[in-house]
């Protein structure tokens, strides 16, 4: 039987490299593990996970359909857990990027139900920054 442990990465079809790094490695504090420009291909640490941005104009991102929009997203949202969740501290980073952070709610993940918040990312992506379980266990979504 398969069994799913955790998620190892995901991959962005993207239009802005400078502005996705910006925001991945400069607000939400990942780095660039390893690049592979002759592919189009950046590949970020984020914590045990890698986030994968393929820029639509290199030779991986002529593959695939169209850039993530408003009207037609590759995907709905994904999680990052983050540690520690200090809320204050978080807000004042995003804003600080120009970015507006959603209200922090508990809401269910991988380990149990904890706080987390959304944001977007500056080509349209949504991400949920995730804390640490809590003991109530209740969803306020």
């Amino acid at each position: 039987m398969i069994q799913v442990r955790e998620i190892d990465h995901l991959v962005l079809r993207i239009r802005d490299v400078a502005t996705m790094l910006h925001f991945y490695c400069e607000v939400l504090g990942c780095t660039v593990e390893r690049r592979r420009d002759d592919l189009g291909l950046i590949q970020l640490r984020a914590g045990r996970s890698l986030i994968d941005l393929v820029p639509v104009d290199g030779p991986l991102g002529r593959e695939g359909g169209a850039p993530a929009q408003a009207q037609g997203r590759n995907l709905d949202h994904f999680c990052l857990r983050v540690e520690p969740f200090d809320e204050a501290a978080m807000r004042t980073q995003l804003q600080a990027a120009g970015i507006e952070p959603g209200t922090v709610k508990s809401r269910y993940g991988a380990e149990g139900y904890g706080p987390s918040l959304y944001v977007t990312d500056p080509e349209g992506n949504v991400v949920e920054l995730k804390g640490p379980p809590d003991l109530q266990g209740q969803e306020t979504r």
